[in-house]
């Protein structure tokens, strides 16, 4: 199999880039690009560290994405695993990649820039929900900011209802850490337990 190895090759196969994927990139979130971000309840995270990359769903209420002004953005750190695998990445190599998502929107919007976690009480407690603040958050220094065309979520047809998935025809969580782990974790009772234990610990 020929694999490609020089930037030439690969640019020649691809041309140059329209000038539409050119002018839509700032270094700054302008209100076109503020309006996707407060809408958003879902964004994934994309970070580097010496470990290797990691690549992290986060989600809320619509706009949990804080647009603190046009260069700077905050991110509440909801609870999780403890694996914090984002947030030790983000101490040792601060650069950042997200990737908002709107459900029924074919754009996404792409954000790249420079992160910090912070443990500031004051910011922490205007995030709180039902009174339970986040531990971290994430403040990010914007570089870059674009929007995606839409091909990708119209040829997926993420959005169609009826090319959802029935969860039944995929193995449970329960089912993967029970294999995993020998049977050391007993797969039906975490599957039972985990609709619960997740409603009184989303916050």
């Amino acid at each position: 199999m020929a694999m490609i190895t020089k930037l030439a090759e690969l640019e020649a196969i691809y041309g140059p880039p329209l000038e539409a994927a050119i002018v839509k990139e700032v270094d700054r979130i302008i209100p076109h690009y503020r309006a996707f971000i407060e809408q958003s309840p879902f964004v994934i995270l994309a970070t580097a560290g010496p470990e290797g990359l990691d690549c992290s769903p986060r989600g809320d209420h619509p706009g949990f994405v804080r647009v603190h002004d046009e260069k700077t953005l905050v991110i509440p750190d909801r609870r999780g695993n403890n694996r914090i695998d984002s947030l030790r990445n983000v101490l040792r190599d601060p650069r950042v990649g997200l990737l908002f998502m709107i459900p029924g929107s074919g754009s996404t919007l792409r954000v790249n820039g420079r992160a910090q976690v912070t443990a500031d009480t004051e910011l922490l407690a205007s995030f709180a929900i039902e009174g339970k603040a986040p531990r971290t958050a994430l403040i990010i220094a914007v570089e870059a900011v674009y929007f995606q065309c839409a091909r990708a979520l119209m040829r997926s047809d993420l959005w169609n209802p009826r090319k959802h998935v029935d969860p039944k025809t995929l193995p449970s969580a329960g089912e993967i850490l029970a294999a995993l782990s020998e049977n050391r974790v007993g797969g039906e009772a975490y599957d039972r337990a985990f609709p619960e234990r997740a409603k009184q610990t989303l916050w």
